[in-house]
């Protein structure tokens, strides 16, 4: 951004520019006067500069496969005084990332040739009631026996997790069965109730997310819901205790 500022200004000036862009002129200026004088710029700024070098040496020494973890205990071997998560963010702002073990999992495959349900929701998490809207996902944790997909479903309203279900395979019928929990522990009445997930495909989900309407509940909606993801913390200490049980 402060490049297209700097190709342009001739001609239209920094302030209309900015007036455009989402920058606030005294912000280009200072990055323009750290540009020009390297050592005005803040402690941190001068910090990330000299460790940026050295995370992408150790990177590149060790056939960039390690992590953020393995980089941040050879720099600390090497006499580097650094926290874990600085070299985390500057690795992720670096855009370098370790090799994963085992193989990437998958839980939400779409299928833009699928119909595509209304989205009653538009982006409007914040219903003024409980019951009126629920959203849900499905993700995997760890378990000592391996790797257990859980499903839950959320009330927006209250940020709670009112339904879920654990299963080993990614399948329709674990996702629904979190869905029937929820409608029979809380037993929403009167209607008006939406439940919100996404378009994932693989296993019959797919059919899953176009469920039709019971006891109150809308047809789902196809928007994705990775806001709420935060959530699974409720559950996924439940499922890495009992396992599959």
């Amino acid at each position: 951004m402060t490049a297209f500022i700097d190709e342009h200004r001739s001609a239209f000036g920094v302030e209309p520019i900015c007036n455009v862009l989402p920058i606030a002129p005294s912000t280009y200026y200072e990055h323009a006067r750290r540009r020009e004088r390297p050592e005005a710029a803040p402690d941190r700024v001068r910090r990330d500069a000299r460790l940026c070098p050295e995370i992408q040496r150790v990177f590149d020494d060790n056939y960039r496969v390690y992590g953020a973890r393995k980089v941040w205990r050879q720099l600390l071997r090497e006499g580097h005084s650094v926290a874990r998560c600085t070299v985390e963010r500057l690795m992720r702002s670096m855009g370098l990332q370790g090799v994963i073990r085992g193989k990437r999992v998958r839980t939400t495959i779409s299928d833009k040739a699928a119909p595509c349900p209304r989205d009653y929701v538009n982006r409007q998490f914040q219903p003024p009631r409980p019951n009126q809207l629920w959203v849900s996902d499905f993700t995997y944790v760890a378990t000592w026996q391996g790797f257990v997909y859980v499903a839950f479903v959320i009330d927006a309203y209250a940020r709670r997790i009112v339904g879920w279900r654990v299963s080993r395979t990614a399948h329709a019928g674990f996702v629904l069965d979190a869905l029937e929990q929820a409608l029979h522990d809380r037993r929403p009445v009167g209607g008006g109730l939406v439940h919100h997930s996404d378009r994932g495909v693989q296993g019959r989900l797919n059919w899953s997310s176009q469920h039709s309407a019971v006891g109150g509940c809308d047809e789902y909606s196809e928007a994705a819901i990775s806001t709420v993801r935060t959530s699974t913390i409720a559950i996924t200490w439940t499922a890495t205790c009992c396992g599959t049980r």
